[in-house]
């Protein structure tokens, strides 16, 4: 396991040295003068030399990747144009919330998808069974975006039922305080992902459902019940758990337009500041942070399958 675990970490440095290429190049070819929009449009030509020399801007491309790259492994992300704070500490402060509402959703997504995805199983073919598949198709369906709005529209400004958006009420931090403003976005974030893991989860199951032990152990007289959460939902988590951390990536990265309907104060709002602001260290920061705690996720799912099943060695 150790040895494993080694060697996908030392495999992890080529894939985010990869990242960091295209997030760097994608960003050269962003328009804008990354020392014009520091200095402004009063700024004359020696005050923009000056300033492009200290940034470094005037060197080729690659000796900029290769300064840029060697103080993001010295811990120095880089300076925020329009902030002018650290990128790193930024992200750091940013990076709470959003991990808070990616965990959210990713548990309420989890936990109903593999509850419905069970239920729909073992009732194939069902009202119950085609209800929840029709429920998941339209769930995977609808924008994030549009979903977040309209659950504001109806639990917020409607009903008054929940805070419309933020993380905390102006002046109160406290927890129940922060469980109230994180229902409505945990629950949009958590429906395409439920509904992908509602689907999968049914799949697996009927699969594990044909082979031969479950068969022995309705011969047995197994009760049905024994049957689908001891033995059948087990030895059909392995691609479940694929699809949960997959899930889990996608949501850390993805949240970018849900942030900025709910006003979270997480990385992806910090991602369309820095766009909007054209902040390039921030963008660049934020993009290879995400990309980072994505592939250490991949890893970790790896990793799981063996506590899941121990068939599975490394």
């Amino acid at each position: 396991m150790l040895k494993y675990t080694g060697k996908r970490l030392l495999g992890l440095i080529p894939v985010l040295l990869g990242v960091s290429v295209l997030v760097f190049l994608i960003m050269q070819l962003t328009p804008g003068d990354p020392a014009l929009i520091m200095m402004g449009p009063k700024a004359t030509a020696t005050e923009l030399a000056t300033i492009r020399h200290q940034l470094g801007l005037d060197l080729p491309i690659w000796q900029q990747y290769l300064r840029w790259i060697t103080n993001i492994f010295k811990g120095d992300w880089g300076y925020s144009i329009h902030f002018k704070q650290p990128v790193l500490d930024m992200v750091l402060q940013r990076f709470g919330a959003t991990m808070l509402l990616t965990s959210a959703a990713m548990i309420i997504a989890t936990v109903f998808g593999v509850m419905s995805g069970v239920v729909s199983a073992t009732r194939q073919y069902s009202f119950a069974d085609r209800f929840m598949m029709t429920a998941s198709l339209v769930g995977f369906c609808l924008p994030v975006f549009w979903l977040g709005l309209i659950l504001q529209l109806f639990f917020s400004l409607r009903l008054g039922w929940l805070p419309v958006s933020d993380m905390h009420s102006p002046g109160v931090t406290t927890l129940a305080d922060t469980l109230m403003h994180l229902i409505l976005p945990s629950i949009t974030l958590a429906v395409a992902s439920m509904a992908t893991i509602s689907r999968m989860t049914r799949s697996s199951m009927l699969e594990v459902t044909r082979q031969d032990f479950i068969r022995t152990a309705k011969a047995k007289g197994v009760s049905q019940r024994s049957i689908a959460y001891k033995h059948a939902l087990r030895n059909s988590l392995i691609p479940v758990i694929t699809v949960v951390g997959s899930q889990f990536g996608y949501l850390l990265s993805g949240e970018v337009l849900l942030e900025v309907v709910f006003n979270w104060p997480g990385l992806g709002s910090l991602m369309v500041n820095g766009i909007l602001y054209r902040d390039f260290p921030l963008v660049q920061g934020t993009i290879l942070f995400v990309a980072t705690v994505y592939v250490v996720v991949s890893l970790i799912v790896d990793l799981l399958y063996a506590a899941l099943d121990p068939r599975i060695t490394y």
